[in-house]
């Protein structure tokens, strides 16, 4: 019988690779002891301690052998009848609690003999059997309970000794997220705040590192009425004096290349035509590290990143979906998710850009990727499914990472779906691409309020802002929630310190100059929405002409019928074209039968309108495209 008992979260009881569900809370309470005290004898009285919080009740006895039979059916002679006692007989892998355990020490050796990249892979894999809070859903006020607060305690550790790998190894940049959603949730943990210090530091933002340690002496003297201890005031001295041991010289990185045997394909049955010919039964594997470079202003977001940072560090085939509304920072999330997982992946990391393009075939993505993964232009195949074929061969279980950006349909990646263990795939697109079956959709909303001028301070300044709260707050209302407009806007007060945040106010408020405005060098709301639009126009013409016809009376409410008349559609292929642009995120449905659009949208909306002349309809006063109707 094969059993795997996890508790690293809420209880899971796996036999024969079958989920099963041992019971009642009280059934699970018996089990999880039994567990934690695998191949010893656990006498019924500690039994009754570690399932009733209070005084054990008369019966306690009778229904702890009740339970244990109930269990004895699921876990056959595993669990064996002592004198006034059981016992559970597990081997050390099937249980999680052991093997966190192993592989947390086998971590800690790794970094104290200088592998810090052995001990961030360890470390990581230490964490990766954690789903939650330990022991989640079982009776709480039991003997047990100090048992899953010694284990809470060192997932903690583990953590911040995973951190301290990752900074010896040169990742200071990915980890900031990571330990700001730490400290957040564990204000109180002075290693984890010299962490973010050193981190911000190596970052070059000296500023952001001694604002950190304001804020963790302000906190521990809020909380505790301490000052901080001597290794963090050690670490701000040594900041202060810009001291060189500080300091991260990075390692160098050689190309590997390695070999990965590859069988010929079958030959085809009958007369079916001959594949390309196999590269000389081996494929060149060249190890890829092509994410760019992460952001270090990178602000917000931090239960996003976790969220697609969890769905890519489990074992299982892994594909995640990032979607949200143009400028939202899809691109930017993706690829610190990217970093922050990236050791997980040895064999490398491939990035894709699509640029938007509906034009992009699934064949030329995948002849991208196998050219990434080292085979030669000449020997990529003609055929797309032999393409696809050759690339389910290469990553068969490797552990290889594939971003792909500007995805705008699902064919586009369908060939890239990870087949099994190993490979993990990352998908932004600006929809939600529904029709990809079994991956995990992570939806960016707009920024709120104050994460927006966070981002703006990071980029501006906190105190010009500051200086400036009205104004600020209506750059943010202006900015709407996006990212891109948000980064344009701080960089042109960045660029022009004596103006002053109400100055750029002026001119955004004045709807004319507001998406010119929001160009700055290479980054572009106007090009942004422009390629997202083409996308949609591309694939759904109605919707096209639908969104010119919404920029003519932004704030008149949509009549579907009327407007289905006005376009010459019915009003199911209206509502079609409905759903496209809500799907991408370009109108937004406030309740059944009410849209909008976004403030940003509105104004690229009008645009297009005011591009071709266009009359009033007669009927409904609204200006219609005559070419569109």
């Amino acid at each position: 019988m094969k059993l795997q008992i996890r508790l690293l979260g809420s209880m899971e009881l796996r036999v024969d690779d079958q989920v099963v569900t041992p019971g009642a809370a009280k059934r699970q309470a018996v089990l999880a002891g039994l567990a934690m005290e695998a191949n010893q004898s656990v006498s019924l009285q500690r039994l009754a301690d570690m399932v009733w919080a209070d005084i054990p009740p008369a019966s306690a006895v009778a229904n702890l052998r009740s339970h244990a039979a109930g269990l004895r059916r699921e876990l056959g002679d595993r669990l064996v009848a002592r004198p006034n006692a059981y016992q559970l007989r597990l081997s050390p892998h099937e249980l999680d609690v052991t093997e966190f355990h192993r592989l947390a020490g086998e971590g800690r050796a790794l970094l104290a003999t200088a592998d810090p990249a052995g001990a961030v892979t360890t470390l990581t894999a230490a964490l990766a059997h954690w789903r939650g809070a330990s022991g989640d859903g079982l009776p709480r006020g039991t003997v047990l309970d100090s048992r899953w607060a010694s284990l809470d305690e060192q997932r903690l550790q583990v953590f911040e000794e995973l951190a301290e790998a990752r900074l010896a190894a040169g990742e200071h940049g990915q980890l900031l997220p990571q330990l700001r959603v730490h400290l957040a949730a564990h204000p109180l943990r002075e290693r984890a705040w010299g962490q973010l210090m050193l981190a911000l530091y190596r970052c070059g933002d000296v500023p952001a590192a001694l604002t950190v340690y304001r804020d963790a002496r302000a906190i521990l003297d809020e909380e505790l009425g301490i000052e901080p201890g001597e290794e963090l005031a050690n670490l701000h001295r040594a900041m202060l004096d810009r001291a060189s041991e500080l300091a991260y010289t990075p390692p160098a990185v050689p190309v590997t290349t390695t070999t990965l045997p590859v069988a010929p394909p079958p030959a085809p049955p009958g007369d079916a035509p001959t594949p390309a010919p196999w590269p000389g039964g081996s494929v060149g594997w060249t190890v890829p590290r092509e994410l760019p470079a992460d952001l270090v202003t990178f602000v917000g977001r931090a239960r996003e990143t976790a969220e697609v940072v969890t769905a890519l560090g489990g074992t299982a085939p892994a594909t995640v979906v990032v979607t949200g509304a143009f400028g939202s920072g899809k691109t930017a999330l993706a690829v610190r998710a990217a970093h922050t997982v990236a050791n997980a992946f040895p064999d490398g990391q491939v990035f894709v850009d699509l640029g938007h393009q509906r034009s992009v075939s699934p064949g030329e993505v995948l002849a991208r990727v196998l050219r990434a993964l080292g085979v030669a232009p000449a020997d990529v195949p003609e055929n797309t499914d032999e393409r696809a074929g050759w690339f389910r061969s290469m990553v068969a279980g490797r552990r290889l990472l594939l971003v792909v950006d500007g995805v705008t349909r699902a064919a586009q990646v369908r060939p890239l779906l990870p087949a099994g263990p190993g490979p993990a795939l990352l998908v932004v697109g600006q929809t939600r691409l529904s029709s990809l079956d079994g991956v995990r959709r992570v939806t960016l909303r707009p920024l709120g309020a104050a994460e927006a001028r966070n981002l703006l301070g990071t980029l501006a300044g906190p105190q010009r802002l500051l200086a400036d709260a009205t104004a600020t707050a209506e750059l943010v209302r202006l900015c709407a929630g996006s990212v891109l407009a948000l980064r344009i806007a701080g960089m042109r007060l960045a660029a022009r310190p004596g103006r002053s945040v109400e100055a750029l106010i002026g001119q955004l408020a004045d709807g004319r100059e507001q998406l010119d405005l929001l160009d700055y060098e290479d980054l572009s709301v106007r090009a942004s929405l422009a390629a997202v639009v083409a996308a949609v126009r591309a694939e759904d013409e109605v919707a096209g002409q639908l969104l010119v016809l919404l920029g003519a009376a932004p704030d008149a409410p949509l009549q579907p019928d009327r407007a289905a008349r006005q376009l010459g559609v019915s009003a199911s292929r209206l509502r079609r074209a409905l759903d496209d642009l809500v799907d991408a995120h370009l109108v937004h449905r406030d309740e059944p039968g009410r849209y909008r659009l976004p403030g940003l949208v509105r104004e690229y909306a009008a645009e297009l309108t005011a591009a071709r002349p266009v009359a009033a309809h007669p009927l409904t006063g609204w200006r219609v495209d005559p070419l569109a109707a």
